[in-house]
C-alpha cells in the first residue's frame, strides 16, 4: 500500500446505539471498543472537533453514555502512511473472500508498532492478500485483534470492510471465543475459576500491564481450568470474556503464577533459580502460551466457524520432559 492510496482512503461513517450493559461508560471507551483501530487519542481528537454527535449533539469525550443514545461519528481519512508489504510465508488455517485465518508463529509481531516496523503478520498478509490495504487502520491492515510477539496460535483477519465491522462488533459483544493454552510456575489451585480483575497500564513502565485499584483500569475477564499438573508447572487452559493488553499473562501473575518464558512478569525471574528448567525454557523462543482455539460467526453468511491448532512442537516437547521428570 503505497503513501497515495493511503490518503485516497475514503472518509467512514460509523452510526451506533448504546445497549444497557455499556450505560455509564466514558465515550471514549464506548467508541473505542466499537472502532478498535481508532487509539483513544485520535477518538478524543474525533470529538473535540465535532465530529462525534450523541443524539445530534456535540459532547465532551468524558461524557457517559446512557442506554438507548445515538452515537454518530465521522471518520476522516487517516493520515497517509506506507506499510511495505512482505512476502513472509503464513500458515493459513482457513481463507474466503472475507476472512483469513492464520496460526502465527512465536516471535512474529501481529503490526508494526515502537521498536518493530518489518517481518509483521501484517505486512505478510498484505503481500498474501492485497486487497485488505484499507481494512482497519493503515499500519494494520485487516488486523482485527491481536496476539503478542511471543505467543503462537490463531488470528483472524478481515479482508474486506465489511467483514472488518462484523467481526470487531462481534467482539465488542463477546461473541468471539478464544481459547489458550499455557505452562505457568507452580501448582494452581482451584482446578478452574474466574479472575474478573481490572487491568491498567503499570504506572512505573511502559511496556508492562498490571492489575489495577478498583474503580481504576478496564475490565478483564479470564476463565481458566487446570489442565495437568506436572513437577513445578500447571498447564492452564484459559479463555477470554475480554481482550486486554496481555490479559492471560497479567492475570496468572497476580495469582502467583507466571507464565513460562515470561521476562516482562516474572517467569523468566523464577526460571533463574532453577537452572535445568531455564535450559529448557530458553528453546520456547517465546511465552509459553498457545491460541489453540478460535470460534466466530462468519460476518457475511452467519454460518459459525470454528479453528483449533495444535499445541505446538517448542511446548509439547517443554510438557513431555516435564512429565517424564521425577515427582
Amino acid at each position: 500500500m503505497t503513501a497515495g492510496a493511503a490518503a485516497a482512503l475514503p472518509e467512514r461513517l460509523f452510526s451506533g446505539t448504546v445497549a444497557a450493559p455499556e450505560s455509564g461508560s466514558r465515550l471514549d471507551v464506548w467508541l473505542n471498543g466499537r472502532l478498535p483501530d481508532l487509539s483513544r487519542t485520535r477518538i478524543k481528537a474525533l470529538v473535540e472537533s465535532g465530529q462525534v454527535l450523541i443524539d445530534g449533539r456535540r459532547v465532551k469525550v468524558a461524557h457517559r453514555v446512557r442506554t438507548g443514545e445515538r452515537v454518530d461519528a465521522r471518520v476522516p481519512p487517516p493520515p497517509a502512511e506506507e506499510l511495505p508489504a512482505e512476502a513472509i510465508p503464513l500458515q493459513i488455517v482457513f481463507e474466503d473472500d472475507d476472512v483469513l485465518v492464520v496460526d502465527k508463529p512465536a516471535g512474529m509481531v501481529t503490526h508494526p508498532g515502537a521498536g518493530r516496523s518489518t517481518g509483521t503478520l501484517a505486512a505478510a498478509a498484505l503481500a498474501h492478500a492485497p486487497e485488505i490495504a484499507g481494512v482497519g487502520g493503515p499500519r494494520r491492515p485487516g488486523i482485527v485483534h491481536r496476539l503478542d510477539k511471543g505467543t503462537s496460535g490463531l488470528i483472524v483477519l478481515a479482508k474486506t470492510r465489511q467483514a472488518y465491522e462484523a467481526l470487531t462488533a462481534q467482539l465488542a459483544r463477546r461473541n468471539v471465543t478464544r481459547r489458550y493454552l499455557c505452562l505457568v510456575h507452580g501448582e494452581v489451585k482451584p482446578g478452574s475459576g474466574v479472575i474478573d480483575k481490572p487491568i491498567a497500564r503499570d504506572e512505573r513502565s511502559r511496556v508492562r500491564m498490571a492489575v489495577a485499584r478498583a474503580g481504576k483500569g478496564k475490565r478483564a475477564v479470564t476463565r481458566f481450568r487446570v489442565v495437568e499438573r506436572l513437577p513445578g508447572v500447571t498447564v492452564v487452559e484459559c479463555r477470554l470474556e475480554t481482550g486486554r493488553t496481555h490479559q492471560i499473562r497479567v492475570h496468572l501473575a497476580s495469582l502467583g503464577h507466571p507464565l513460562l518464558g515470561d521476562e516482562t512478569y516474572g517467569g523468566r525471574r523464577r526460571e533463574r533459580g532453577e537452572p535445568a528448567l531455564a535450559a529448557l525454557v530458553d528453546r520456547l523462543g517465546g511465552v509459553a502460551l498457545h491460541a489453540a482455539g478460535l470460534e466466530f460467526t462468519h460476518p457475511v453468511t452467519g454460518k459459525p466457524l470454528q479453528f483449533s491448532s495444535p499445541v505446538p512442537y517448542r511446548i509439547e516437547s517443554l510438557v513431555s520432559h516435564l512429565r517424564s521428570a521425577p515427582r
